[in-house]
């Protein structure tokens, strides 16, 4: 079905669209209360244009949705599959790991505190996430220092012979052999549930009346160690910045941007008290309103088992603010409230969130820049260049044997791989194994054209190889007139450079920041020829697999791939699947899945080709650099 038919039988429902470019990558998740009016509108010209909705529309050629109930679950759809994809067009949340949670495992008869990556529904009470992990160390240590639970996994039945060394340092008071009764086990559970709820008043006057008790009956051993306990208590508290006068639970988030970059901070204010904070940065943020960036933050983090507080205080008001609301309260099992003060206390909570996203924010770039500087003043030195390169262009070629020959092109720009630009060539002129030759032609091509068009030049060209592709290149380059372009070629075996002016190769410090850039360029140029090479060697060797399939012409294998996508999706698709395909008949799909699946199909077999031909990781054999 083409992009024309998908938009004019679009339903008129709830659902999530995901919008793919001309490889068929998902460029860009939305969700929408209207699939139809929502998507449409992207291809109207009356709709306000923006640079960003407009690159988005240029890049797409294809579209999937999925209808929902109702807008809830869209909304819900969305955040999993922008996770999931990753989308170029979305905001992603680059911190993407979980936090960490302590388990109380109260489904036990002698409860355990445990590390926990997931709420499950199994019974125990879960506490957190913590934020950042080394918290939640720091909360378990002295857990386990104050109170006396136990940390084995052994089913207590009270009939141990003799306790462990956790009873002889005094941090469990050995239940499994009966000297601690299950009552007395469960105060100090209980005791551990106050703490880890943030009740720490009603546990610091337990304690301090315990140890009054134990001195006025001479007990002065068990008195020390209550001591100690209140003490230890007493820091935690100290640590944890009180900033309101009210036990409330909040989540207070502010943004701060600079170019393209944003940064949200976090405080998790428990009980009045700071109990954590943490900085998260979010990149290709151009053309997204600071609203936008909280919400697509508020969906990703809180998406990920982030059990959100009953207040949340934001530096702006984000759309859909309701339904996001709705979801919250879901996920929180009780009520959730979003709000973003103009005034009052609670507007100065959010603006030191802001003033401390500011200098994470602004530490991150300096960081960047004086890395980046570093490595360009290194490469200027290394290589001997008039000023530090900005751009650098790496080169590669890949082939067996001379067959589906393919030539590479990466871009490292201002200190990060620039993917935008990357290009892949297939080699036209090319016959037989002559890596010289393949290089000169996707350099005169790639040069050419920027000769024609204006285009960007690079400040440096990298070639993976030795002194013979770096002549290769030399030459291609001095036949369009561009001799003055610094080349360079990194050879693996010693990661010796070569350049054109000099006899001796270049040896770098192993530990150098240059060699180290020189090598990232170079490998990525290798990964992406290589990826290239395998895509068309796995299409070229399934095309003849099915060819050798009765019933099966160019026009129906054009018709397989295309649909399915990929030779590997030929080769894994169902019965169902194939005959979905327009111009495969159901006997038709039965004989092209029997090929692939029957007992026949084994070593040596043309779909045993066909398998290897298409499963990563399958060794190449004569696969050159």
């Amino acid at each position: 079905m083409s992009l024309e038919d998908t938009l004019a039988r679009l339903p008129d429902r709830p659902g999530v669209y995901l919008m793919k470019d001309a490889k068929a990558q998902v460029v860009y998740v939305g969700k929408a209360a209207s699939l139809r009016s929502r998507v449409r509108s992207y291809f109207q010209e009356s709709r306000p244009h923006e640079p960003k909705t407009d690159a988005l529309v240029k890049q797409i050629r294809d579209l999937e949705y999925i209808v929902t109930d109702n807008e809830l679950e869209a909304l819900m759809l969305e955040a999993n599959l922008v996770r999931k994809h990753r989308p170029r067009y979305n905001i992603i949340l680059r911190d993407d790991k979980h936090y960490p949670f302590l388990k109380l495992t109260t489904d036990e008869d002698f409860p355990r505190l445990i590390v926990a990556r997931r709420v499950r529904d199994d019974g125990g009470t879960y506490y957190g996430p913590f934020y950042p992990a080394t918290a939640m160390r720091e909360t378990l240590r002295l857990t386990r220092q104050l109170f006396p639970l136990r940390t084995c996994a052994i089913t207590i039945d009270g009939r141990l012979e003799r306790p462990c060394i956790q009873y002889s340092i005094g941090r469990c008071n050995a239940p499994c052999t009966g000297w601690e009764t299950r009552e007395s086990y469960w105060t100090t559970v209980r005791s551990v549930q106050r703490f880890l709820e943030g009740k720490d008043d009603d546990l610091l006057l337990t304690l301090t009346r315990q140890m009054e008790e134990a001195a006025e009956e001479t007990k002065f051993e068990r008195a020390a160690v209550l001591r100690d306990q209140i003490q230890s208590l007493k820091k935690v508290r100290e640590r944890q910045k009180m900033i309101s006068t009210e036990e409330v639970d909040q989540d207070v988030i502010g943004v701060v941007r600079q170019g393209s970059e944003a940064c949200v901070e976090l405080f998790f204010v428990r009980k009045g008290r700071l109990v954590g904070q943490e900085a998260f940065f979010l990149d290709k943020v151009a053309g997204w309103t600071d609203g936008e960036i909280l919400s697509a933050f508020l969906r990703q983090f809180y998406s990920r088992n982030a059990k959100p507080a009953p207040e949340i205080l934001l530096s702006e008001d984000v759309p859909e603010a309701e339904l996001t609301t709705e979801w919250l309260t879901g996920l929180g099992g009780r009520r959730v409230t979003i709000s973003a003060p103009q005034r009052g206390s609670r507007r100065e909570f959010v603006a030191m969130a802001e003033a401390n996203a500011a200098i994470a924010l602004q530490n991150r770039l300096l960081a960047r820049d004086d890395r980046q500087q570093l490595v360009q003043e290194d490469l200027r030195a290394a290589l001997d260049l008039t000023a530090p390169p900005n751009r650098i262009e790496g080169y590669d070629i890949s082939h067996i044997q001379g067959g589906e020959q393919v030539g590479s092109l990466v871009v490292w720009e201002n200190g990060e791989m620039k993917k935008d630009d990357y290009k892949r060539f297939r080699i036209k002129t090319v016959e037989g194994s002559d890596d010289f030759a393949a290089l000169g032609e996707v350099l005169r091509r790639r040069f050419g054209r920027a000769l024609e068009e204006g285009s960007v030049l690079p400040d440096v060209v990298l070639i993976d190889g030795g002194r013979g592709q770096l002549n290769a290149g030399v030459n291609a380059l001095a036949d369009l007139g561009l001799d003055w372009l610094p080349v360079i070629a990194l050879a693996k075996q010693r990661e010796e450079v070569f350049r054109a002016d000099a006899l001796d190769p270049l040896v770098l410090d192993p530990t150098a920041p240059a060699l180290h850039t020189l090598q990232k360029i170079r490998d990525e140029a290798h990964r992406f020829a290589i990826t290239y090479h395998k895509k068309l060697r796995a299409k070229r060797t399934i095309q003849s697999v099915l060819d050798t399939i009765p019933g099966i012409g160019p026009t129906i294998r054009t018709e397989l791939l295309k649909t399915l996508g990929s030779a590997r999706r030929v080769r894994e698709a169902t019965v169902a699947e194939l005959a979905a395909v327009p111009k495969v008949t159901p006997k038709l799909a039965q004989r092209i899945y029997d090929h692939f699946h029957s007992p026949a199909g084994g070593a040596g077999s043309p779909a045993d080709a066909a398998r290897s031909a298409v499963e990563p990781g399958t060794p190449a054999a004569g696969l050159e650099p």
